[in-house]
């Protein structure tokens, strides 16, 4: 992350885009979430009921600076409207953490204060800090972290139907074969894996030849660079540190944050410098906020 700068003179005009997900999941603190940002800046609240909706209130904020009420969809979505307005870079945004657990982990892992009342309060009084984000090149963007997981195992009795005749003669076979001899011990079938070709800056670090299990491409948070790791069929890693990462072979799907992406055949993630500025608590929690981990 970058360095801390200035959030503004003091007299803030707020756009208060409160997600509908938050309104039914925890009404309270959505109700704290407003009195805070009313009682220190001019605060205009929307409350949209769709992403059409949502994303009406956003592109009309005029001067106003976004501050968004829900989870890490809600986030996402704000973030994804700006890129695609090509506006993300002129502005600033706020969250206020407001959902479940589960989908809070790329809100929390950015720094972002768990609670409603610290959350408001830096985004009245906090730092505007510059984060990298991960482009794709179909203008889908990611905040934090991108992964090809193996693919799942085939369900059972995926395989070709047996006929009648078929199934009656297997049974008749494995009867007799068990009486013969004693069953051998099923070998323990290995994880799903991926056929890719992964490069990083052009470097190849894995060819078709190689099984991959998972793919996992994490954003520093600033610098420009994201952490690319390789794991291997084998179970070994390979490591590397890049812009821009391009993934081709077979139909895949990726999950980018929490969003599942695909199938694609091929794909390349570009790193964009301070695209995105994000209010955070100030410099005496910069040290804590730059730590977290994905």
């Amino acid at each position: 992350m970058s360095a801390a700068e200035p959030p503004g003179d003091g007299d803030d005009q707020l756009l208060v885009v409160i997600d509908p997900v938050a309104r039914r999941s925890d009404g309270e603190s959505v109700r704290i979430a407003k009195d805070v940002l009313s009682a220190g800046a001019h605060a205009k609240i929307c409350l949209p009921d769709t992403p059409e909706e949502f994303a009406r209130a956003l592109s009309r904020r005029g001067a106003r600076r976004p501050v968004v009420v829900g989870d890490d969809h809600a986030l996402l979505r704000a973030v994804a409207q700006l890129h695609r307005e090509r506006e993300l870079a002129a502005g600033v945004l706020s969250l206020i953490p407001v959902g479940a657990a589960h989908a809070l982990e790329v809100a929390h892992a950015l720094g972002v204060p768990r609670g409603a009342v610290a959350a408001a309060r830096t985004a009245l009084d906090g730092a505007v800090r510059r984060l990298d984000l991960l482009v794709d090149d179909s203008d889908g963007v990611v905040l934090g972290r991108l992964r090809i997981p193996a693919p799942p195992p085939p369900a059972p009795g995926s395989g070709t139907p047996h006929t009648n005749f078929t199934a009656m003669w297997d049974t008749c076979r494995s009867l007799v074969t068990s009486l013969v001899r004693p069953a051998p011990v099923a070998a323990p079938t290995n994880p799903g894996t991926h056929r890719l070709r992964i490069e990083a800056d052009g470097v190849l670090l894995s060819d078709l030849d190689t099984p991959v299990r998972d793919l996992s491409v994490t954003s520093q948070g600033g610098g420009g660079l994201a952490d690319v790791v390789v794991r291997t069929g084998s179970g070994e890693d390979v490591t590397a540190e890049a812009k821009a990462v391009t993934v081709s072979g077979a139909d895949f799907r990726y999950r980018a944050d929490i969003q599942t992406g695909g199938p694609v055949r091929t794909r390349t993630w570009t790193v964009r410098a301070g695209a995105w500025g994000l209010m955070l608590p100030g410099p005496a929690s910069a040290d804590a906020a730059a730590g977290a981990r994905w």
